[in-house]
């Protein structure tokens, strides 16, 4: 019965444990030194599991690989981004927001191709990702500055006309003359009559 209530809290605190890796592979993974921009550091003492992850909250894909406790690799996707071999088991890419480049050691060279591909594939997926959500947000710009606009026109139109599509731009302001010259032939009644 414990065990029931627990599950559900469980599942929902942490992102990670709903999203599914697309892909995983095991390697050494490396930092480049920041100090010399040259050598590598060890990020990982031996073989880790390197994950592409896709975080449907944000649209984004990430390269996540954790070393006992500590997420040793977490890295959002763009673009821009390439993975490059530079040794039969060996590759690199630079991630410009952590202001670092990651370097990942396989143990053959098949798995460094399968990384490489899957690499790929991520990065044309991250760039479909981006312009959709581009797509959304110029959307619901166009959607947020068209809003007011109806309203406001609505609230403008003579009460006598209904809105009911183009045609009632044309006869808008006709109508509204003949409004307004029929006051004024009231009024002079009125007045000539008072």
């Amino acid at each position: 019965m414990k065990k029931k209530k627990q599950f559900p809290h469980h599942h929902g605190c942490a992102s990670s444990s709903r999203e599914q890796p697309i892909f995983s592979s095991r390697a050494h993974v490396f930092q480049i030194d920041p100090a010399t921009k040259r050598n590598w550091i060890p990020a990982s003492k031996h073989a880790v599991t390197v994950s592409f992850f896709y975080d449907a909250n944000r649209n984004v894909y990430r390269i996540i690989s954790v070393g006992g406790t500590k997420a040793i690799i977490n890295c959002s996707v763009t673009p821009s981004m390439t993975f490059t071999k530079t040794s039969q088991k060996f590759g690199q890419w630079a991630d410009s927001r952590a202001n670092t480049v990651y370097g990942l050691g396989f143990a053959t060279e098949q798995q460094l191709h399968q990384f490489s591909e899957k690499f790929k594939e991520v990065k044309d997926a991250a760039r479909l990702a981006r312009e959709k959500s581009q797509d959304k947000e110029l959307a619901n710009t166009a959607l947020s500055i068209a809003a007011p606009q109806d309203l406001s026109d609505e609230l403008q139109s003579p009460p006598v006309m209904c809105v009911n599509g183009p045609e009632d731009k044309l006869f808008r302001s006709q109508s509204a003359d003949i409004t307004l010259s029929s006051e004024k032939e009231r009024i002079k009644k009125m007045l000539s009559e008072g």
